[in-house]
Formats: structure tokens, C-alpha cells, sequence
């Protein structure tokens, strides 16, 4: 049976996860900016008109705005996209643009750009380690004890007893670490060696691509190949390791997402899995709805989700401000003002469509229309 939360769940888990996951991210900008000498001029939660704010001694306003969905600041002399010297800027008394963004130095301006994606990863790997601390680490011998004898690797002859000793070429130390090799891969080639009775076996097959359905009725497509494991324990960690744990977490879900997104846009998976707003409301309410540690996790994953997002080299995001002091860095000179207004300008025409498309597919792909 099919369940589905109420609509104010959505909208709650939507508010809880990227309204706070957003903010942070710009606080990130602010904290670094003031760092570095910069004032900020307006510091918002919340985009629209302003309902409550106040001005703080440093002239920064800080506000909450009407639309609840994340958040922004502001720096002093940000007056254009490409945050560029501009006569407006040169205008500004002498004291009032050495408080500014585009007084800062190069490796400054690379700083506070990059400190909004680093603070979602920080958030993202403290929720990873403290469920970590609190519930352990799953301990899986790597030793097929299950076997479906329709499968992919029955049909290659992998049996019962087996233990996999490395897939593609990869090391496999616990059966946690399959999943990850398998699942993502439908339809796609592998190879498994494993050890029976002290000698190393090689079986090169076809992942079977499965579509599955969770009890909420969203669909995926994955690969299996059959196999399962024996009964795991979990293991009590300590806060240093929770944290080296949740740091390899971390970038295990980044390589997913990195994955996912070239086989979008490769072919190999379907456009209609990509999501936006909507569609991160519907999952929020729906892990808000298994519990507040589904969800704590459902948050650390699009927080690591904005991060990378953030980090893509599309001007007017994080990663093309980035790209261009890169650039600029190497070439010991910036890219003219006008070429920078146009990629930026660029860059928010292309986040604007993106959003249209992943929205008009959220709507699309919701139980809404019979599907």
C-alpha cells in the first residue's frame, strides 16, 4: 500500500531542510566576509519584502523576508552579477570601497566564495558523524549468504560462500560497500573476483537493471545482481572516527551524485530524475514522516547536494565566480567586465531554465495526473 503524507508535511520538512541548509550557506559567505574586512550591507532569511529586521551596529541589516526559502547577503559594492569594479564602485568614497567586496584580494574573494559550499559540507559531515556516534558502524563480512538463482551472478557462477574480494578492480573490505558498486550501474558491465576456498575466482557479467518502488510509490532504477549478505552488527565508534567516517560518507555520496549526473546526461538514465523544489518538498516530508534520523540524514544529503550544486563552473553560481578567479589567477590579469557581465548573465539564464524544466518535471511526475 502506497503512503502519502499530508501536504503540511511537505511544506514543514521543505522549510526545515532548505530553509536552515541555505541560510547556513550564506551565513558561511558572511562569517569569511567579515573575516576579511568586508561589510555586508543586508543579510536575509527569506527572499521578498523584509517582515521584521533590524540594523545592527556594523550597518548590517538583518531581515526576514516573506518567501522562507533559504536566504541571502549582501556585500557593500556589490553592484553588478560579475561582483566587478564598476564606475558606481570607483564613485564610492575612499573609506566606504575599502570595506567592499571588489577591494579584496584575489585568494580573499576566492575565500568567501568558497565558504558558502565548505559550510554545507561541515553541516553535512557533523549530522554524518553524529549518527555515526550515535548508532555505530554497520559491520558486513563481505561473504555471499544469499543467492537468488535468477540472478546476474548465479547465472555467472558465483555461489553461496563466496567472498568478494574486489569489484572492478576496487577492494571490498564489508558487504556495506557492494551496494554502492552495483546499485548504481543498471544494465552496465562488472566484474567480480571473490575467494572460494583460498582461490581467487574472476566472473565478468551484466548488471540487471530492476525498477523498484519504496512505500511512498516513488520509482527508481537500479542495478542488482542478486546477491545478499548475512547478518551484520554494529560496531560503536569513537568521535574521531565518527568523523573520518562520515568524511569518506561524504564523498562516497558525492561520487554518486557526480555518477548520476553524467549518465543523465549521457542517456543512461532518464532526465526525469533530476529534481527541483518540488520535488525536494515531497521527499522531506516523506523521510520527515519515517522519523527525525531519516530525515536528519535526508538533510545532510541536500546539504551536500547544494555544495556540489554550488560548486558546478556555471557563472552566477559559486563554481563560476570561482572558475574566473582561476582564470584570473593564471592568467595574472581578470577577464574584461563586459565578457564577465555576459557569461554571469548567462549563467543566471541557464539556472532560470534549469529551474523551469526541473519544476515543470516535478509537476509532471507527481501521483497528481494518474501516474
Amino acid at each position: 500500500m502506497i503512503e502519502t503524507p499530508p501536504l503540511w508535511m511537505w511544506l514543514l520538512g521543505f522549510l526545515l531542510v532548505l530553509g536552515p541548509l541555505v541560510t547556513l550557506h550564506e551565513l558561511g559567505h558572511y562569517l569569511v566576509g567579515r573575516w576579511c574586512g568586508v561589510k555586508a550591507d543586508a543579510f536575509s532569511v527569506g527572499f521578498g519584502k523584509e517582515l521584521i529586521g533590524y540594523t545592527d551596529r556594523r550597518g548590517t541589516r538583518w531581515k526576514l523576508s516573506a518567501l522562507p526559502l533559504g536566504g541571502y547577503v549582501q556585500f557593500a559594492g556589490d553592484m553588478n552579477p560579475a561582483s566587478q569594479p564598476s564606475p558606481e564602485w570607483l564613485a564610492l568614497p575612499a573609506a566606504e570601497r575599502a570595506q567592499t567586496f571588489q577591494a579584496r584580494t584575489l585568494g580573499q574573494k576566492a575565500l568567501i566564495v568558497a565558504a558558502g559550499p565548505a559550510v554545507n559540507f561541515v553541516v553535512a559531515i557533523a549530522i554524518l558523524a553524529g549518527l555515526n556516534l550515535a548508532y555505530g558502524r554497520l559491520e558486513v563480512a563481505p561473504v555471499v549468504q544469499v543467492l537468488a538463482q535468477d540472478g546476474a551472478a548465479a547465472r555467472a557462477g558465483i555461489a553461496i560462500g563466496d567472498r568478494i574480494v574486489s569489484i572492478d578492480g576496487d577492494p571490498i573490505a564489508g558487504f556495506d560497500e557492494v551496494p554502492g558498486r552495483i546499485a548504481p550501474h543498471p544494465g552496465e558491465p562488472v566484474t567480480l573476483v571473490v575467494d572460494r576456498g583460498g582461490e581467487q575466482l574472476s566472473y565478468s557479467f551484466t548488471i540487471r537493471p530492476v525498477t523498484e518502488q519504496d512505500r511512498f510509490g516513488n520509482q527508481f532504477r537500479i542495478g542488482q545482481i542478486g546477491i545478499g549478505a548475512g547478518g551484520g552488527r554494529l560496531v560503536p565508534v569513537g568521535a574521531g572516527e565518527s568523523v573520518v567516517l562520515a568524511v569518506r560518507q561524504t564523498g562516497q555520496i558525492m561520487e554518486t551524485m557526480v555518477l548520476g549526473i553524467w549518465q543523465i546526461i549521457s542517456g543512461r538514465r532518464s532526465v526525469e530524475e533530476l529534481g527541483g523544489p518540488i520535488k525536494i518538498a515531497k521527499f522531506s516530508g516523506e523521510q520527515l514522516s519515517l522519523g527525525w534520523p531519516q530525515f536528519i540524514h535526508f538533510a545532510a544529503l541536500i546539504s551536500i547536494n547544494l555544495a556540489f550544486i554550488n560548486l558546478l563552473p556555471i557563472p552566477a553560481l559559486d563554481g563560476g565566480h570561482l572558475a574566473f578567479y582561476a582564470a584570473e589567477a593564471i592568467r595574472r590579469k581578470p577577464a574584461s567586465q563586459r565578457s564577465q557581465e555576459w557569461a554571469f548573465r548567462t549563467g543566471i539564464a541557464f539556472v532560470l531554465a534549469l529551474m523551469l524544466f526541473v519544476t515543470i518535471n516535478d509537476v509532471a511526475t507527481l501521483p497528481l495526473w494518474g501516474r
